[in-house]
């Protein structure tokens, strides 16, 4: 691992990106060009100790996964990204397969998405990266362990991830999700990423065993998802799915009509919500 330079490449790369480059409200009092060490450490899901600790050349060799983390926060190419793993002593990822790495020119959509909440999501169910206002809707998926960043896990593993729902859509979401999941185990019967999720929830969950056994089958698209969200209440939201066939990697946009509650309430969540992550922030 070489400290120095994987120092210094991080400076270079915070230093390159404005606040607005990652959908961050700008703020006051920048002295410097370039992020703060506290909004690099929030995208990747770190504590800002641990990310300062690296520029300081002093921090200890991150792991694949915080490197593809940072590699995520800072908006490198792949062959940036690939640079950054051989600066910390790793092998890069492969390409051609289904990789963590999202590509620059899908973060800088999903960082254009200003009023409306979206996410990059695996055909598998786990969350790559949150612009503010899905932050603001479902919670910073971003910051837990990456177990628990795969919305189906959670969805029938985690009572209390159904909170985000009404309750009488839970029959439904279940159904979408298995469905999604069985279409993408048959695409890709030789992968053990579905096998292993499939076998887990089958395992851990009655429910999923008994729709799985159902064998409905369906992809992630076009639908409209109900949130109960605890400052602005009940959102009812289009949801939109665009997918990168390249990585299976999906960009999941929810939005309202103009003129309708719920638009107005996502609206008040744009105001409320982002103040309470800029507060937490600083």
């Amino acid at each position: 691992m070489n400290r120095a330079e994987l120092a210094d490449f991080l400076r270079r790369g915070r230093a390159r990106l404005a606040p607005s480059d990652v959908g961050l409200t700008p703020g006051s009092r920048r002295r410097t060009p370039g992020l703060r060490r506290e909004e690099v450490a929030q995208l990747a899901g770190m504590s800002v100790d641990y990310y300062t600790r690296l520029e300081q050349s002093r921090g200890p060799r991150p792991s694949r996964q915080m490197l593809t983390a940072l590699g995520r926060a800072l908006r490198l190419t792949d062959v940036e990204q690939d640079h950054l793993f051989h600066l910390a002593g790793e092998e890069p990822p492969r390409h051609e397969t289904a990789s963590e790495h999202v590509r620059p020119g899908l973060l800088l959509i999903l960082d254009r998405l200003h009023d409306t909440p979206a996410q990059v999501v695996t055909d598998c169910g786990e969350v790559l990266a949150q612009n503010a206002m899905a932050r603001a809707l479902v919670g910073d998926v971003m910051s837990r362990p990456r177990r628990e960043r795969n919305l189906t896990r959670r969805f029938f593993l985690d009572p209390d991830s159904r909170a985000l729902f009404p309750p009488e859509d839970f029959e439904g979401l279940a159904r979408a999700q298995v469905a999604q999941l069985r279409s993408v185990a048959a695409a890709r019967p030789d992968d053990p990423e579905p096998a292993g999720l499939v076998a887990e929830l089958r395992a851990g969950s009655a429910e999923f065993a008994r729709l799985w056994d159902e064998h409905e089958v369906s992809r992630r698209e076009r639908a409209t998802k109900r949130f109960v969200h605890p400052l602005v209440g009940l959102l009812e939201l289009d949801c939109e799915v665009m997918v990168s066939n390249q990585h299976r990697h999906l960009l999941v946009v929810h939005s309202a009509r103009p003129g309708t509650e719920a638009h107005e309430r996502l609206q008040l969540l744009r105001v409320v919500g982002l103040q309470d992550m800029t507060a937490g922030t600083r």
